[in-house]
């Protein structure tokens, strides 16, 4: 078994870059929500928009919040980030060909972090570059499971002015590298500020909430020539995911950063319905 967690769009630097600013104390909830699981993550992933302005500044302050996490920490880059300021803060990240995609690798499962940041767009990237490199790596592992992690998703989600559309293409780029690849277990992804779940090519697209603000939900169409005063930023709390691998599948579960009142607990007024529940499942021999 293998415990992700994910945390997305940080946005370090906004409002005023300052050790009290909004989007470092909505991260530093975040973590603390992380540290305290029982169990530990085996590793966080960060993916992508880690700073508000992609200045050096911002990512030798993240470099400092994450110093000490008892479990380590992999990035990817998001539409906010700069590759040269990232890297002179992280100077052992796996750049490769210019590009942050690499791969981490556990005894269960395998995880292919690509790099869908395409300077001056907000929207995905992914170039013949990298999809060649996609392509290699998979090659070199095809039997062992595989799970795609990068920003942006690769899905139309509803939110006008925040959608993919399934026409661009490196949407098409990037299927057509994944088609046919029964070991690819998953894609994780950030970028939209909600907690997500879609079905795309055979594959299950889960979004992350963000540690910083969310974006409002609102399905309505969009018109760029009339403002209508809806609401695109809420003050939501921050939020993580934690991806199980089981050995079969990749479960998905997302968390609030917040409260949350107990209701019920496990005591000896409820020990036999759990006695009950466990004794529903088939034995283990």
């Amino acid at each position: 078994m293998v415990l992700i967690a994910q945390i997305t769009d940080l946005h370090l630097g906004f409002p005023d870059g300052c050790a009290g600013e909004s989007n470092r104390l909505r991260l530093d909830r975040t973590l603390a929500a992380l540290v305290a699981l029982d169990p530990l993550p085996d590793l966080l992933l960060a993916t992508g928009d880690l700073s508000e302005f992609g200045d050096r500044q911002s990512y030798e302050h993240l470099r400092d919040v994450l110093a000490g996490l008892p479990f380590p920490v992999h990035f990817a880059l998001g539409n906010h980030d700069q590759r040269a300021a990232f890297h002179a803060a992280f100077p052992e990240a796996p750049f490769a060909e210019g590009f942050l995609h690499y791969a981490i690798e556990t005894p269960a499962l395998r995880l292919l972090v690509l790099d869908t940041l395409e300077i001056d767009r907000h929207g995905g990237g992914f170039c013949e570059v990298r999809a060649a490199r996609l392509t290699a790596r998979l090659d070199e592992a095809p039997d062992k499971p595989t799970l795609i992690v990068q920003h942006h998703p690769p899905i139309e989600v509803g939110i006008a002015w925040m959608n993919t559309d399934p026409a661009e293409p490196w949407v098409e780029r990037l299927a057509s590298c994944l088609r046919g690849r029964a070991n690819v277990v998953g894609l994780i992804c950030g970028h939209l500020h909600r907690a997500i779940a879609a079905h795309w090519e055979g594959l299950t697209v889960t979004v992350c909430p963000a540690t910083a603000p969310q974006v409002a939900l609102d399905l309505r169409a969009i018109d760029p020539a009339h403002p209508d005063a809806r609401a695109m930023i809420v003050a939501d709390p921050p939020g993580f995911a934690l991806h199980w691998w089981n050995g079969r599948q990749i479960v998905t579960h997302w968390q609030t950063c917040e409260a949350h009142e107990v209701l019920a607990r496990f005591d000896v007024q409820r020990q036999p319905l759990i006695e009950r529940l466990l004794a529903e499942r088939p034995a283990l021999t």
